[in-house]
């Protein structure tokens, strides 16, 4: 791969690393101060703030982002079209920050959560990340996120104290945000020229805008809609908590996933500008190779350790959690395929026809198997139903690029992978059901499990492992002469 590519996903895994451990040390302080209708009550009124983010960036993060990275060697260029979005972008969060405001903020049930996560909305007017993702440049955004995150921590354990601190609970996560946003403006006049205009408010970004926010909007449905519909067809907030609580280790794992995707986009946009299109077809290939290595694993240890790992992680009372763990973690795989093929190659080529009625076609099933599933199983109906959204997703994506790309190859290429990971979970559940549910046995678990699926690459001479073994003895044997 491109050294600005690894670099650049060095980064970003670097991060990732660092939300893995985020949750792991203020997760099971919440859970037992908060209870789950408190974690319910928050992640219920989140999801509805989330619908007035998404509607007042209008699509304009990933659209940014690409449009950033086709004239991210021009400083001219590159400086009009950042203003000409990022001002569209303020105008319309500004105008759904009202709406959220007068909706939801004046009174109800949950009014004091609802005014707190009115920051969040008003801040995404603030976020240009997208920017520097375009220009290839994921050290600032990583750090700010860091800083800020870390801030968040500290502020949960200093002010979240008992059940009633929902609202405060809901401050730690919006106030964190604000200032994350707002960190990343100072090095803008370095990537920036002065160019003189009257206005930069313009009409020309709307169309290409809008078709980017129909699937960003179709995407947040099946993401977020299902902690609106638990909390409304559902039989209670704990329902919502116990899915929050699953989704958060789950995401840990996707995030992990589709870090490249992220830094791999303004790269396939670049090259499609360029037009090597070989260059794409190895840089996919390699993707997909990574996708199933690294997810293979990590869905069957999740499955394997679930009920080890619960109780002691949550506490009493979310049992719940272990079988909803088990039952959205295929999600992982599925994620980040549907992540290589739209992401890093619908996108990056213009396709967007394909990927929008790929994740629409996800929000209509996620949508209706919630409307079906959850009265009869709550959480659980919402987990089956976003295995099957995500699901949709990227069958639809393989049937668009059934003739550019040779997908049937690349998964006969990348089986192995989840063969050895269903190795692997074998003595991990067996482990999980002689062992008590504490934390020494959940690491010994997962250990049992590396050295497992490690074995298993080292016998079939996997590329990445034989790799770093050449790499290790042509080290050794430089070290002795």
């Amino acid at each position: 791969m491109d050294r600005r590519v690894v670099k650049n996903y060095l980064y970003n895994a670097f991060y990732q690393v660092f939300c893995i451990i985020t949750p792991l040390i203020t997760t099971p302080y919440v859970s037992r101060v908060l209870d789950p209708a408190g974690i319910g009550t928050f992640s219920y009124a989140q999801s509805i703030a989330t619908y007035f983010v998404l509607f007042g960036a209008l699509g304009s993060s990933l659209y940014g982002q690409r449009e950033i990275a086709y004239v991210q060697n021009d400083p001219d260029k590159r400086t009009i079209v950042f203003k000409e979005i990022e001002t569209f972008r303020i105008i319309t969060v500004l105008l759904s920050t009202i709406l959220y405001w007068l909706v939801f903020c004046r009174t109800g049930q949950y009014q004091a959560v609802f005014s707190i996560l009115l920051i969040e909305v008003f801040a995404s007017a603030f976020d240009i990340s997208w920017f520097f993702q375009g220009i290839q440049d994921f050290q600032k955004s990583v750090m700010r996120n860091i800083v800020v995150k870390t801030l968040s921590i500290v502020l949960i354990f200093v002010m979240v104290k008992k059940e009633t601190d929902v609202a405060l609970y809901a401050a730690c996560y919006a106030v964190p945000i604000l200032l994350s946003n707002l960190s990343l403006w100072p090095y803008l006049s370095r990537y920036l020229t002065r160019i003189k205009r009257e206005s930069f408010i313009t009409l020309r970004h709307l169309k290409p805008l809008l078709a980017l926010f129909l699937p960003q909007v179709a995407t947040e449905v099946y993401t977020v809609l299902d902690k609106t519909m638990i909390g409304i067809l559902g039989t209670g907030m704990d329902e919502v908590g116990f899915y929050e609580q699953s989704q958060k280790i789950i995401k840990i794992l996707v995030r992990i996933i589709t870090a490249l995707g992220i830094v791999m986009m303004p790269k396939m946009s670049q090259l499609f500008v360029e037009g090597k299109r070989e260059e794409i077809n190895k840089n996919i290939e390699n993707s997909f190779r990574f996708v199933f290595w690294l997810s293979s694993p990590l869905m069957f240890g999740i499955i394997g350790i679930s009920q080890s790992f619960v109780p002691w992680f949550y506490g009493p009372g979310y049992d719940k959690v272990a079988v909803l763990m088990s039952v959205i973690v295929p999600i992982v795989l599925i994620i980040g395929i549907s992540n290589v093929i739209g992401k890093q190659y619908l996108l990056p080529t213009r396709q967007q026809k394909a990927y929008t009625a790929s994740v629409v076609t996800g929000a209509v099933v996620n949508f209706c198997a919630n409307v079906i599933l959850i009265p009869r199983w709550n959480a659980v109906g919402a987990s089956i139903g976003t295995v099957l959204a995500e699901l949709s997703v990227t069958v639809v994506q393989i049937i668009a690029v059934r003739k550019q790309l040779p997908l049937v190859k690349y998964l006969a290429e990348n089986i192995k992978y989840l063969v050895l990971g269903a190795i692997m979970w074998i003595p991990v559940w067996f482990g999980s059901k002689i062992f008590p549910p504490r934390i020494i046995y959940t690491v010994i678990l997962v250990i049992i499990g590396m050295i497992v699926y490690f074995t298993g690459l080292l016998l079939i001479k996997d590329t990445y492992v034989m790799k770093v073994l050449n790499k290790f003895r042509k080290g050794r044997s430089y070290d002795k002469k």
